[in-house]
């Protein structure tokens, strides 16, 4: 089955997450394959269809540093897309992977994302997708993706390179993926976090940034044209 490769530029967080939305109602007429590429308009994160983000995030400094709040249609907890890369795939029911298992959905784009992972730094052949949760720093971290590995996450010796959040129809499903490529910035985190939480110091234990602790913001941007073409290849072919 064909892909059709849509890629929207740059674009506030909420219109993003707003136009996966309608891909995946429109799996029900017009039942294609998508993977969908992006770039965000400023600093932004996202969250889960069901987390009220003022539960975790200081709204008004967030606003004061000029962080784009967006609501994801899928589930899972908030993500900032200021450090990593961030893409969509978008399969229907009537494609030959798709699976009523949501865990075997996964595995079938994070076997991807592992290809492409390994292909942009070569030699990490220790990568691997992990078959059950990781153990969590506290309660709170699990509401922050970068902060707690999970099943199927693409991994290196424990710390979390890759993972996402998937909602499914009778009609397909959509699975929205982020790839740490930076490690955060304490100091931001510090300034849009609320306090009182050990979620920092998860994130910080808990992710490998593919390009390096001391990745610049030129690396960070060419690291995200690097993978677009990877995962061109990667998502849209049989492995």
């Amino acid at each position: 089955m064909e892909w059709c490769i849509v890629d929207s530029g740059k674009a506030p967080a909420q219109q993003l997450m707003d136009r996966d939305s309608e891909f995946l109602f429109s799996l029900e007429k017009d039942p294609k394959p998508i993977l969908h590429l992006y770039d965000w308009e400023g600093d932004s994160a996202t969250y889960g269809y069901f987390v009220d983000p003022k539960d975790f995030l200081d709204l008004q400094a967030a606003k004061k540093r000029g962080l784009h709040l967006g609501r994801r249609p899928t589930g899972g907890g908030i993500i900032f897309h200021i450090w990593d890369f961030a893409f969509s795939v978008l399969v229907p029911a009537s494609h030959p992977r798709f699976s009523q298992n949501t865990l075997e959905n996964y595995g079938f784009v994070n076997e991807r994302v592992l290809k492409a992972a390994q292909s942009l730094i070569p030699g990490q052949a220790a990568m691997e997708i992990i078959p059950e949760d990781l153990p969590s720093w506290e309660e709170k971290s699990r509401f922050f993706c970068m902060a707690k590995p999970t099943k199927y996450d693409v991994v290196l010796q424990g710390k979390k390179i890759a993972g996402a959040a998937q909602r499914k129809t009778k009609y397909g499903y959509v699975h929205q993926g982020s790839v740490s490529l930076c490690m955060p910035d304490r100091e931001y985190l510090e300034t849009v976090l609320l306090p009182g939480s050990q979620v920092i110091e998860s994130m910080f234990s808990c992710t490998f940034p593919l390009l390096g602790k001391e990745a610049t913001r030129q690396d960070l941007l060419d690291g995200r044209r690097k993978l677009k073409e990877l995962l061109k290849t990667t998502i849209t072919r049989d492995l």
